[in-house]
């Protein structure tokens, strides 16, 4: 198709039913849907409130958010925050799902720094086709300590999703091998374009992708990273490329003001363009970057040491078994037990062999809580690594050094690989946080 036909739209918004009680009430259906990806046809997904992408919710630090799933498929679902801090009845567990016709209350109390957080399917053994079909949204937690820094906001604070994709010749999804996607969709359109005015604008990136990573760069203008997964950076940092993993955020400040009117910015992964900038109207911009973002929380002294190794077995039949630290992940077992209030640092490792016939990437996502990374390889961080995380790149051959705090919630949670096909294959453990 000719790039650069279509404009990129935004998530669509949703208000809440309900504002009493200090709760913001929504209710989403869990649905089919026909949407329009490619001009002129329709490609069959499953949703959350019949868009490619799920609504966009935006919640107030420190003011609860409900909402209300109806699942409307003819199969189980769930769905799991993914990045929030949340009692385990309402995170999402792989085996909480909701039955075909049922409902499910889910109750975020976001009692966490503003960031950009995502929704998205997470019931075993079907995560990674729900997620692949479309089963994922924004979820965007606003925070009064950010207001005097007087970042891009309003229509100026942009949400775009990045995913890969295969499609047949009538335009549906075929779910199949992960490594051959070849279709990049950005807020569900391949190589949209979006109309920027010349100011400075706060561009929230998600990968969506259910393995992919993605190595972005821009063409025509520099960008300035100033948040990841769990919020702002102690300071911006300007990137000329970033790597995003599968199930990872990073928030980025664009100035287009030297751009001519009439002129173009491109977003590339590589060489691949993904998405352009068309520079159309001038207007004042209030907005600023400043030197200094917000600080990091302090890290405890750890008092719990732990050792975490993925590897997949390619013996397995008919399928690989997937592990963690040499078990496929079972329900019914528990691996970590973990003490409400306590500091951990988990030493997380890529087992598969390297060099080895399968060189094969992981990354690793605990539920939960958030945490930061101390070394990478027994050495310092890379600029992808910084900031307040909870999905990691594990490389081939690559170990990371994590630090978390398990605050507030007691119960049952996962920590897993968020290549989805390598979860749902048992790359997943079970931890149980207890007095």
């Amino acid at each position: 198709m000719t790039p650069f036909r279509s404009p990129m739209p935004l998530p669509p918004s949703v208000a809440p039913v309900s504002t009493t009680g200090g709760i913001d009430l929504y209710r989403i259906p869990i649905r089919p849907a026909k949407v329009e990806i490619f001009p002129g046809t329709t490609t069959d997904v499953l949703s959350f409130g019949g868009a490619f992408m799920g609504p966009l919710i935006r919640a107030k630090a420190g003011r609860r958010v409900g909402v209300v799933f109806t699942n409307q498929l003819g199969e189980a679902a769930n769905v799991h925050l993914h990045g929030g801090h949340t009692a385990a009845n309402s995170d999402g567990h792989p085996m909480d799902v909701i039955e075909p016709g049922g409902s499910k209350p889910y109750e975020y109390l976001n009692r966490q720094r503003g960031a950009t957080l995502w929704y998205h399917a997470h019931e075993h053994h079907t995560e990674a086709e729900h997620v692949y079909r479309g089963m994922h949204g924004f979820y965007v937690i606003d925070d009064d300590a950010e207001c005097d820094l007087r970042l891009p906001a309003g229509p100026y604070d942009v949400p775009i999703m990045l995913r890969d994709a295969l499609f047949d010749d009538q335009h549906q999804l075929v779910y199949d091998d992960p490594g051959n996607r070849p279709t990049i969709l950005v807020n569900g359109k391949v190589q949209p374009f979006f109309r920027v005015a010349a100011r400075k604008y706060r561009f929230r990136l998600l990968n969506a992708s259910t393995e992919r990573a993605f190595d972005l760069r821009l063409e025509g203008a520099s960008m300035t990273q100033i948040a990841s997964d769990g919020g702002l950076l102690p300071a911006p940092v300007p990137r000329p490329q970033v790597g995003l993993w599968a199930g990872e955020r990073v928030e980025v400040v664009v100035d287009f003001a030297q751009v001519p009117i009439g002129g173009h910015v491109l977003l590339l992964d590589g060489d691949q363009p993904l998405l352009r900038f068309d520079v159309v109207r001038r207007v004042p911009d209030g907005s600023r970057l400043p030197d200094r973002l917000r600080p990091l929380p302090p890290l405890p002294a750890p008092t719990v040491f732990r050792e975490v190794a993925f590897n997949i077995d390619f013996t397995g039949d008919p399928l690989p078994v997937a592990q963690v630290n040499g078990q496929p992940y079972d329900p019914e077992r528990v691996d970590f037990r973990v003490r409400r209030g306590t500091t951990e640092v988990w030493t997380v490792r890529n087992a598969d062999p390297v060099p080895g016939p399968f060189p094969v990437p992981h990354n690793f996502h605990l539920h939960m809580t958030q945490f930061r990374v101390l070394s990478r390889n027994g050495g310092p961080i890379t600029l992808d690594d910084a900031g307040l995380k909870d999905t990691v790149a594990l490389p081939p051959g690559h170990t990371v050094q994590v630090q978390a705090t398990f605050e507030d919630f007691l119960g049952q949670y996962v920590f897993h690989c968020h290549f989805l096909e390598h979860s749902w294959l048992g790359m997943m453990a079970q931890m149980l946080i207890v007095e």
